[in-house]
C-alpha cells in the first residue's frame, strides 16, 4: 500500500532521557509524524505525550537483545516512509552518537527519500549541567574535549 503523503524521514535525538529534555523542534517533528520508530532508550513518558493516533513501533536494541537488526530497521524505515509518509526515527541521545544515523540516511537516500536530522541534547553537557558542574569556568578552564 502506497501513501498519498510524501515519503520523508526525520531522525530525532530524544536527548539524555527525561521527557522534557527533547528540543522543541524534535517534539514538533514527533507531533507531525505519521509513524514513529523508536529506540529502547527513549523515555516512555515522552512517547505518552504523542497523540495515540500516531503509530509507534519499538525497534530498540538492548545488550544482545535485538528486536530488529540494523538492516531490518533500515528496510522498515524506507517501507514505512512509502506506506505512511512522514517517518520519525526517534533515537535516545543524539542520532550521530552511537545512533547509526549515517547508515539509515544512506539507505533511505538510496531510495530517493529525503532525510533531515534534528540533534538531541548531549548527555556530555546535560548531565554535568544538571548536577551544577560547569564544563568550563573562567580562570580554571577555557576549553574541554
Amino acid at each position: 500500500m502506497k501513501s498519498s503523503k510524501e515519503a520523508k524521514i526525520t531522525l530525532v535525538g530524544a536527548g539524555p532521557g527525561a521527557k522534557d529534555l527533547i528540543t522543541i523542534k524534535g517534539f514538533k517533528a514527533l507531533q507531525s509524524a505519521d509513524i514513529i520508530l523508536y529506540d529502547a532508550l527513549v523515555s516512555k513518558e515522552l512517547l505518552s505525550e504523542i497523540d495515540d493516533s500516531i503509530l509507534k513501533i519499538c525497534v530498540g536494541k538492548r545488550c544482545n537483545k535485538h528486536s530488529f537488526t540494523q538492516d531490518e530497521i533500515n528496510l522498515l524505515i524506507v517501507e514505512s516512509a512509502f506506506q505512511y509518509g512522514h517517518v520519525v526515527r526517534l533515537k535516545g541521545g543524539d542520532p550521530f552518537v552511537f545512533g547509526r544515523a549515517n547508515e539509515e540516511i544512506d539507505f533511505a537516500e538510496s531510495f530517493g527519500i529525503p532525510v533531515s536530522v534534528i540533534p538531541g541534547i548531549s548527555s556530555a553537557i546535560a548531565v554535568p549541567s544538571s548536577q551544577g558542574i560547569p564544563m568550563t569556568q573562567r580562570g580554571v578552564s577555557s576549553s574541554f574535549g
